[in-house]
């Protein structure tokens, strides 16, 4: 009975998991499509891309990067 129940738990998750990686691939889909949209429109993917990544870490984290890039940029000679 219980490798019935088990069986049937691991279908269920097994299906979820398929249907949000369904889902997963059209966000994706739908995100390339927008920056494909203002790639069109003149502005630069690359740079949105950093500005996304960037505003997807907290500020101490943030401040961290652009202090690490300061300095490296200073050291080699590109400040």
């Amino acid at each position: 009975m219980s490798d019935i129940i088990a069986a049937e738990q691991l279908r269920l998750f097994i299906e979820r998991i398929e249907r949000l990686e369904e889902e997963k691939k059209g966000m994706a889909d739908d995100i390339r499509d927008v920056y494909n949209e203002a790639k069109s429109t003149g502005y630069d993917v690359k740079t949105m891309r950093s500005i996304v990544r960037l505003r997807k870490m907290e500020k101490h984290a943030r401040d961290e990067a652009e202090a690490l890039l300061e300095t490296y940029k200073a050291a080699l000679g590109l400040a």
